[in-house]
């Protein structure tokens, strides 16, 4: 009876231990999982990054625009399209709203910009919406500008992709600056520029 008794103990302590191996292999695994997934960016910003940045933008734009037809895909098909660009400071001077408008297909097209300046991290993010999907931008991009060329990343998904975006704000020419997007699938060591803006101001 007491030998019956000890394997009866003996099993359900050898139950109980696998069933707590497997725990904590299945939260070794779920953390693994939740880091893959966040891959957070460590972003510096400018020693002379300001609320003032983007106040060349301020006013009404022409806008050429070049987009490549395909992205990621060895694509050298552009298409090219005009459109109009908008924008004023807000919240003191602490962020900024832009509106795009241009035609798609045929089809009025709006897109709006909103960009927020942090005072402590001193660091801009900067949010896209448009007519398309009606919904803020889950993952904004952020960064700085120094000596005229703002840069602005962030990591996301592209056709079940995981790619690292960069905005490039080139404002080294006041009267025509440039904005470009550009993806990369290597974390940066090389990158595909699909999307270019040459702006002109309307006086």
């Amino acid at each position: 009876m007491k030998n019956s008794k000890k394997q009866f103990l003996l099993i359900i302590l050898s139950m109980v231990m696998l069933s707590a191996n497997a725990q904590n292999s299945k939260t070794k695994t779920m953390e693994l999982t939740q880091n893959k997934q966040a891959k957070i960016l460590d972003i510096k910003p400018s020693t002379t990054s300001s609320e003032n940045d983007f106040d060349f933008l301020q006013g009404k734009w022409k806008v050429h625009n070049r987009k490549l037809k395909s992205r990621l895909t060895n694509s050298n098909e552009w298409t090219e399209f005009e459109a109009e660009l908008h924008m004023k400071k807000t919240l003191n001077g602490f962020g900024n709203l832009e509106n795009f408008y241009t035609n798609n297909n045929g089809e009025p097209y709006e897109g709006m910009a909103i960009r927020l300046f942090n005072k402590v991290s001193k660091l801009w993010k900067i949010y896209w919406i448009d007519s398309n999907g009606t919904t803020m931008d889950e993952k904004p991009v952020t960064g700085s500008f120094e000596n005229g060329l703002g840069k602005f990343y962030t990591n996301d998904i592209f056709n079940e992709k995981e790619i690292l975006v960069v905005y490039q704000w080139d404002a080294t020419n006041l009267e025509h600056p440039k904005w470009s997007q550009a993806f990369s699938t290597d974390n940066g060591k090389t990158w595909e520029w699909n999307w270019k803006m040459e702006l002109s101001r309307i006086e």
